[in-house]
């Protein structure tokens, strides 16, 4: 009787056991970081999207405002509620979760002159995925997204 047969037996199988469990050690954290990352930049297109949409809304809406008589206050309010439904569509049609910001900025004065223009800046924070409630509660475990949309103010002088 050798030595290997008193001690434990026969090793065949392990070697199979041993790869599966190095292989799931690495497997389950890279695809972890894919859906993180494939999550992300989601989130970076729908803000992109999202800025753009919403720059583009506050135009129109100011612009239509202004059009049916509103004041100048009156169709800042119209701009800034149309911008806001932009960008929760927007980010609905890509599946981000997060409360967005959205800030308005004008290049004029009273806001809609042609030839200014409308800067609408997006910003949602992003929860990274597979995160329980409670975890997210305690930790900061989400990643600011932002971009910057401009629409040009075009009209015709009275």
């Amino acid at each position: 009787m050798t030595r290997r047969e008193r001690l434990g037996g026969d090793d065949s199988g392990a070697a199979l056991v041993e790869f599966l469990g190095i292989t799931v050690m690495i497997l389950v954290p890279v695809i972890y970081v894919v859906i993180a990352a494939s999550q992300l930049q989601a989130a970076a297109f729908a803000v992109e999207g999202a800025s753009r949409a919403a720059a583009r809304g506050a135009v129109v809406a100011g612009l239509d405002a202004l059009e049916s008589g509103a004041t100048t206050a009156d169709a800042r309010a119209a701009s800034v509620a149309r911008a806001d439904a932009a960008v929760a569509m927007a980010l609905d049609d890509f599946a981000v979760r997060g409360d967005p910001a959205v800030d308005l900025g004008c290049d004029s004065d009273p806001c809609f002159e042609p030839g200014s223009a409308v800067t609408a800046e997006v910003r949602v924070h992003v929860p990274l995925a597979g995160m329980p409630g409670a975890v997210v509660e305690l930790l900061p475990v989400a990643v600011e997204v932002t971009a910057v949309g401009r629409s040009p103010v075009e009209g015709f002088d009275p």
